[in-house]
């Protein structure tokens, strides 16, 4: 491999190193439905601010942030189609609504969760 493909690589490896742990998790056998949201809000600010705001990724690292991101957003979207997560989340002693106003969810979604 030449210098810039192991630049690369090192890139990909991050990338992999936080979707393994994020499956890691997901399969832990101690999940429960509260640590869902708040688990796939950590992913998406991962991707957010420590890979798409970091403009010395690779293009092609970039494209495979980005089509984590929509995979992500495309799971995230099926917890709003389902109100059980929202009303574990409201009930859990720990989160309550102050978790959605941490992560700044607009106050109309507050109001519906």
């Amino acid at each position: 491999l030449n210098e810039h493909e192991w630049l690369v690589l090192g890139q990909l490896c991050k990338v992999l190193k936080i979707l393994k742990d994020a499956t890691l998790f997901f399969s832990h056998g101690m999940l429960n439905l509260a640590m869902v949201i708040p688990a796939m809000d950590y992913i998406n600010e991962i991707f957010m601010t420590a890979m798409l705001d970091d403009m010395c990724l690779d293009p092609s690292i970039q494209a495979a942030v980005g089509l984590a991101k929509r995979t992500l957003n495309r799971y995230y979207l099926l917890t709003d189609m389902s109100n059980l997560y929202h009303i574990v989340m409201v009930l859990h002693p720990h989160h309550k609504l102050e978790y959605f106003r941490q992560v700044k969810w607009e106050t109309d979604w507050i109001k519906t969760a």
